[in-house]
């Protein structure tokens, strides 16, 4: 079993914390899909006002689901479709606080309002994204996506394998 000291303060420190755990988790554990499903669940259980953390792996050029908390969730994304689409093909960080208002939203749960989806690159390849679903309009923030894309950054060598 794990535990954390996870912040309660401010979003710095909640993701400095986070990066905490997360290197704790993945540090000596070779294995890809444990390593995502133990930060998918760490995400979880930690970031406030979630209704999906998880992955999707890069296969073959297209997203297929990896581990994730929440309900069922599409399956295949095709680069460029959707904000996870979209993430996987300009391998930039997509920010949306609205996703009714995103051209070509995929929408795997009603209730999502906005998402977070960051890019996992490993020395040039997209291994895949991390996918942050909300119930809340305009949820993230550039706090939430600079302390994602540094979580990521310390995942991806990781899951590289």
């Amino acid at each position: 079993m794990y535990s954390f000291d996870i912040a309660a303060g401010s979003k710095s420190e909640l993701y400095r914390d986070l990066a905490a755990a997360l290197d704790s988790l993945t540090a000596d554990e070779p294995d890809a899909v444990a390593n995502m499903a133990n930060v998918s669940a760490l995400i979880g259980q930690y970031l406030p006002d979630l209704n999906w953390s998880g992955f999707y792996r890069n296969l073959g050029d297209e997203l297929v689901l990896g581990p994730f908390q929440g309900k069922a969730a599409c399956i295949r994304i095709p680069f460029g479709k959707g904000v996870c689409g979209a993430a996987a093909a300009t391998r930039e960080t997509q920010l949306v606080e609205d996703v009714h208002a995103f051209p070509g939203h995929i929408a795997c749960d009603a209730a999502s309002r906005s998402e977070l989806v960051v890019p996992i690159v490993h020395q040039g390849e997209l291994l895949g994204v991390l996918d942050l679903d909300s119930p809340l309009p305009g949820r993230f923030d550039a706090g939430d996506a600079a302390g994602c894309e540094a979580l990521m950054r310390i995942l991806a060598p990781r899951i590289s394998g």
